[in-house]
Formats: C-alpha cells, structure tokens, sequence
C-alpha cells in the first residue's frame, strides 16, 4: 500500500473541504479515504494535536476504524 493511498484528497470531492478549525460531530457525515463515513464516536489526539474519529463506512458493512480529522472532508456550507 502507498502511503498516497491512506490521503484522502481533497480535489477529489467538489463542495466538501478539510477540516480547519472545528471536529465533526457524532453522527455527521464526513468523506474518507473509504468513501462516505458517519462519526461514531470522537476519540483522543494524535501526536500532532488533531483529533482521532472512530468511523463507519455508509454504502457497506464493514467494521468501523479510526482516521485522523485532518484527513477527513466535510460538506462546505451551502
């Protein structure tokens, strides 16, 4: 696996942006290296300070797993 592919890229998602200044909600919809996932759960922080996500894949069933909220996409406001 290339470390590439565990980036989510944030051109690859008109009218979503990255994570600046705020950490998405339990329930909220975020876009990830997987695709379209919902918060599960808001966990501790990496080394660098950003907040860990406890994540669940929407178009599959699949175990949930953890992403750093700076490689996360949120919908940008309309």
């Amino acid at each position: 696996m290339r470390v590439a592919d565990l980036r989510v890229d944030p051109g690859s998602r008109p009218g979503w942006k990255i994570v600046e200044h705020s950490v998405p909600r339990m329930g909220e919809r975020v876009y990830c290296t997987e695709g379209e996932a919902e918060v599960a759960r808001v966990c501790g922080r990496t080394s660098d300070g950003n907040r860990i996500l406890e994540l669940r894949i929407l178009d599959r069933t699949a175990p949930p797993f953890y992403a750093a909220v700076s490689n996360v996409l949120v919908r940008s406001p309309a």
